[in-house]
């Protein structure tokens, strides 16, 4: 059957229901929409979520949240971050923000996430954060970063975007000891506020600074000073801040979300495992589950084409394609990209693992709103490619 007889799988499709339009219009009726009440509920609702006594700062994406986290543990010009090369611009974009430069390294070649080894060899005395980026939503191997990072004296700042909620050792990914975590609600990870994000750390200073950094500097948030029985119209700019704060509609569409997260995270672990079991014997790589002690968040499935394919990964997206099913690549690994290759006179030969893992890798859909025959499509294409 060809694309033209069935509707286009995409490689992703956000999960929304009434339940969500109905938090949504409730929240624009109430006349508060930029950050308010529900923003707050939100953040008390995701801190206990998780759990561990931490606290929670909603952004407006993991990008504000990173750019926050970094500034508040203080990086900044002349300083140097060390994080994968296979990630998406993001993670290291906003040490430039600070001034700071990235130093990219390779990834372990079975989970495809930061390789503990290769930071240690990237350590220079400018070194201020490592970035571990928890790869698809499989953790990195944080008990090798930390004493690492314990070692030197530098700080961890989780790139958690893919990681809402995995396991690292029985516990949740935010509430790991690094100085914060950071979590994407872009629409198409494991939960959605359409864009968004929320930072977690158990450091009270750190969660202040982020505070005040995500609304210009100004020392009271609109909430406070516009439901306050003192004078609203003081307040005081104590820093040179940004415009990172998540507004109520967003939040309202976001505490739905996390409530239903038990049911996403059942779903995705089911078609995850139904993959797995129905790629077996095919010229793939399957991506590494968790070990024991951790779980996998399923936000990615990635597969690589293996030695024995006769078709090679631009051949295969295409034929996807023309069956009617979506696809993606994470990622054009940050070496090979103009900006931070010219920066930095990157070569494919300094990252060998990412750069053969990029070359014949592709991700195929993997979506809570996914139906099993949807599913089902996907294998008897790969099946029908690959055989």
């Amino acid at each position: 059957m060809n694309a033209a007889d069935e509707s286009f799988i995409p490689f992703a499709r956000p999960d929304i229901g009434e339940a969500e339009i109905e938090a949504v219009s409730r929240t624009l009726r109430s006349g508060w929409v930029t950050t308010g009440p529900e923003t707050r509920a939100f953040e008390r609702e995701f801190a206990d979520y998780l759990g561990g006594g931490v606290q929670a700062v909603a952004v407006n994406s993991a990008t504000a949240g990173l750019h926050l986290a970094l500034e508040a543990i203080g990086v900044g010009p002349g300083d140097e971050v060390i994080a994968p090369t296979l990630t998406f611009t993001a993670t290291v974009e906003v040490a430039r923000y600070l001034g700071a430069d990235a130093r990219l390294v390779d990834v372990d070649p079975v989970t495809l996430n930061i390789d503990p080894a290769r930071i240690e060899a990237a350590i220079t005395p400018r070194t201020k954060a490592i970035l571990p980026v928890h790869y698809g939503g499989l953790a990195c191997d944080m008990d090798a970063i930390f004493a690492i990072a314990r070692r030197h004296g530098i700080q961890v700042v989780e790139d958690a975007a893919h990681a809402l909620p995995t396991r690292c050792g029985g516990a949740l990914v935010g509430t790991l000891p690094s100085a914060a975590a950071v979590f994407s609600f872009y629409a198409n990870k494991t939960m959605t506020t359409g864009e968004g994000g929320m930072v977690v750390t158990h450091d009270e200073a750190l969660a202040a600074r982020m505070k005040v950094m995500r609304l210009h500097g100004i020392s009271r948030d609109a909430f406070d000073r516009f439901t306050s029985k003192t004078p609203a119209w003081y307040y005081e700019v104590v820093a040179p801040g940004f415009k990172y704060n998540l507004t109520d509609t967003a939040a309202a569409l976001g505490r739905v979300q996390l409530q239903r997260l038990p049911a996403f995270v059942r779903r995705r672990e089911h078609l995850a495992a139904r993959y797995l079991d129905a790629l077996k014997g095919l010229p793939l790589v399957l991506p590494a589950d968790a070990p024991a002690g951790g779980t996998h968040a399923w936000h990615l499935f990635v597969l690589r084409l293996s030695d024995g394919a006769t078709v090679t990964r631009d051949e295969l997206i295409q034929a996807l394609s023309d069956a009617g099913i979506g696809t993606s690549v994470h990622y054009v690994p940050l070496h090979r990209q103009p900006y931070w290759q010219g920066r930095y006179g990157l070569r494919p030969e300094q990252f060998p693992q990412a750069d053969k893992a990029y070359q014949r890798m592709f991700s195929i859909p993997l979506f809570t709103a996914m139906s099993d025959d949807e599913q089902g499509r996907v294998i008897a294409a790969l099946r029908a490619i690959l055989g």
